[in-house]
């Protein structure tokens, strides 16, 4: 056969061609598909590993890059091309047998190698790894910066306990206080009220088998008074059905007030909002706050990052106090009571501001009758009527600057409220012609009769008997007005005592009289008496500025130091106005005696410790500690006797921190112990 190649080498042509051509590749078939050249064809074009024919050659007219529309020609079964083989081989000799045309053979290159097989489940494999990837990523990204949709639970967030329980946000800050729903109505404890509202509401019995109680309000002239459970008020003479009660007691006896109630007599405001039933409270109208506006839709959240929990949405332009203000979140307050976190960027014009009073409640005047000048009251211990009329004018002939006198007429002398006198017509009228106003002392030191010092208070029947007697008493006989000196009240009745202060102060007040009280300092342990509230009522607080230490005393001490007296001056004024306050100063010294490990004293006037000390060769040393001079022996049995000297010295220091502190005057406990010279130390001060 001409022009075959019998070898499986290439010539350099063809070598050198781009396209598969008919030199160095043709090759002849036997019938039965032998190639010719000696080699076996392995069904796919190849001999001996070699590409000899293209298999899909037939299917091209383009030299072998055509395809038919939607026809795979990398993909088919197995037998398919040999079967095209076995049925093309024969047609691709020439006539003459010379091997392959030119238009049966197929251009080849590198490029035009057969392809691999694609795998389909391979690639869907493939896409659902990247989709998965890709939704990760997205989670991954939506958990880091997205806003947490999740709302908190306003009942947990309250701790709302049931249906009845009404929790409280007062003066922008979630209150430990919580109210309690009535009969629709919102109500809280009489002694929350008293601590956070307003203490002037009483609760009290009308006597002994009252077992239902009522609330008490004293105003200036008259008392507001209501049965627990009842609608009904009196004020004074008038008595108004309201549409509420305005206190019930719960079965334990639980006392609570209907906020509408309380709100008729106290400054404040409060606001009810639902889901959860809870209550918006201000008070507190002058401390600066800070406000700021919303600039766009947003919530507040339970803590300062987006992921935490919606407490309640606000709107654009809507108003929130902002409370703590940090980098990229402020601690805020909504107008419906809701205390959480905003972004900053979600606020704009931050300005200081106070919350807005309602104006609902005007507190009214408590006037006062004082005496127009600073006051210098000398105290008059008397023990009869009769020694009353005889001793006055001697016990206040060498008294200097003195304006008032305060003789202890009256004292009480059982639980029903009743008193003893020791008025005297006589007694009054001579002190007037003295120059002299009369404030009649009443006390529940001095009977004998009086076991309980405080019982007397309890009860509004004994109370009312009480200011009946002295009313009656200092009216007929023209006293002045009256001083109080109620010592030694138990703790338990400490509400009581001073609700007897106001409802005598509306007795005075409504016939002119003037009321002064004499209280211990104002330590903490004794703070029942309540000298704040005292300084709204009467006219004068009288400090008694001694017995620091006294009679019972375990240990050997100054009646009066000036850290004492300064003490208790300082105390008062944060608590009264200065134009009230009065310091009572002692004309009396304690003769100290420590014998054995044992204790005990007597006290004596001025003059009598000058000559005890005179007489028992002692020596005075100015103690700068206590502001008085101190003297001190040892008696022949070993017992150490110590006085700390109340003398012109220590008085014009005690005078010097009243100057400093200008409170309204002084008194002195008393005429009898007092001596001329102090009286010149006095009077320069009164003359300041």
């Amino acid at each position: 056969m001409a022009n075959k190649n019998t070898g499986r080498g290439r010539s350099e042509d063809t070598r050198n061609s781009q396209y598969y051509g008919d030199g160095g590749y043709q090759q002849d078939y036997d019938p039965n598909g032998q190639a010719q050249d000696g080699y076996p064809d392995d069904g796919y074009g190849y001999d001996d590993g070699y590409y000899e024919e293209d298999p899909y050659a037939s299917e091209y007219d383009d030299g072998g890059y055509g395809q038919e529309p939607e026809q795979d020609p990398y993909y088919e079964e197995e037998e398919a091309p040999r079967q095209r083989r076995k049925s093309s081989s024969g047609s691709r000799r020439s006539a003459g047998g010379t091997g392959r045309t030119s238009s049966s053979g197929r251009k080849r290159s590198s490029s035009g190698r057969r392809k691999k097989k694609t795998n389909p489940t391979m690639i869907i494999t493939v896409v659902l790894i990247l989709f998965l990837l890709v939704a990760f990523g997205g989670k991954l990204y939506l958990d880091k910066y997205s806003y947490s949709k999740t709302r908190a639970d306003l009942n947990e967030y309250f701790s709302v306990a049931d249906d009845t329980d009404v929790p409280i946000t007062w003066n922008n800050a979630l209150s430990d206080v919580r109210a309690k729903l009535i009969d629709g109505g919102y109500y809280m404890t009489l002694a929350d009220v008293q601590a956070n509202l307003n203490g002037r509401f009483y609760y009290g019995v009308q006597n002994s088998d009252d077992t239902t109680g009522m609330i008490i309000y004293c105003l200036p002239t008259e008392k507001v008074v209501t049965q627990v459970g009842s609608s009904d008020v009196t004020t004074g003479d008038s008595t108004e059905t309201l549409d509420y009660v305005p206190a019930v007691a719960d079965d334990d006896g639980t006392v609570y007030l209907n906020l509408q109630f309380v709100q008729q007599y106290t400054d404040f405001s409060f606001t009810a909002y639902d889901n959860p039933t809870r209550l918006v409270i201000s008070s507190d109208f002058t401390t600066q706050i800070n406000v700021a506006t919303v600039t766009k839709d947003t919530q507040v959240r339970t803590s300062g990052g987006i992921k935490s929990d919606i407490l309640t949405d606000v709107a654009k332009d809507d108003q929130v106090t902002v409370l703590d203000q940090m980098d990229q979140w402020s601690q805020v307050a909504t107008a419906d009571g809701i205390i959480g976190y905003m972004e900053n960027k979600r606020l704009s014009d931050v300005t200081q501001t106070t919350q807005t009073d309602p104006g609902v409640y005007t507190e009214p005047e408590y006037t006062t009758h004082q005496l127009g000048e600073k006051v210098n009251m000398a105290f008059h211990n008397v023990y009869s009527t009769a020694a009353a009329e005889d001793t006055l004018i001697q016990d206040t002939s060498q008294t200097k600057s003195v304006n008032v006198i305060a003789p202890t007429i009256f004292w009480v002398t059982d639980e029903a409220g009743d008193i003893s006198s020791f008025a005297s017509q006589y007694y009054v009228d001579t002190a007037h012609n003295l120059g002299y106003k009369v404030y009649a002392v009443v006390d529940n030191i001095n009977s004998t009769e009086l076991t309980d010092k405080s019982s007397f208070l309890h009860t509004l029947d004994s109370r009312n008997n009480l200011i009946s007697q002295l009313m009656t008493q200092v009216q007929t006989y023209g006293y002045d007005g009256i001083n109080v000196d109620f010592e030694l009240i138990d703790k338990s009745y400490g509400q009581d005592y001073v609700e007897f202060i106001r409802e005598l102060s509306i007795a005075c007040r409504n016939a002119g009289l003037t009321l002064s009280v004499d209280n211990y300092p104002a330590y903490e342990f004794n703070d029942y008496y309540n000298i704040k509230e005292q300084g709204v009522f009467v006219d004068y607080v009288v400090i008694m500025g001694y017995d620091e230490h006294y009679a019972g005393s375990q240990e050997a001490g100054s009646v009066a130091s000036i850290s004492y007296v300064t003490d208790g001056i300082q105390m008062a004024v944060e608590k009264v106005d200065k134009s009230k306050v009065i310091n009572a100063v002692p004309f009396y010294s304690r003769i100290w005696k420590t014998y054995n490990g044992a204790v005990t004293s007597e006290a004596y006037g001025m003059q009598d410790i000058a000559d005890y000390i005179a007489n028992n060769g002692m020596t005075e040393t100015w103690d700068s500690e206590t502001g008085q001079n101190y003297a001190e022996r040892t008696d022949s049995d070993g017992a150490l006797i110590q006085i700390w000297v109340e003398d012109d010295k220590s008085i014009q220091q005690k005078l010097d921190v009243m100057t400093s502190a200008d409170i309204a005057g002084v008194a002195e406990w008393k005429l009898e112990f007092d001596t001329a010279s102090v009286w010149d130390v006095i009077a320069d001060y009164m003359a300041q």
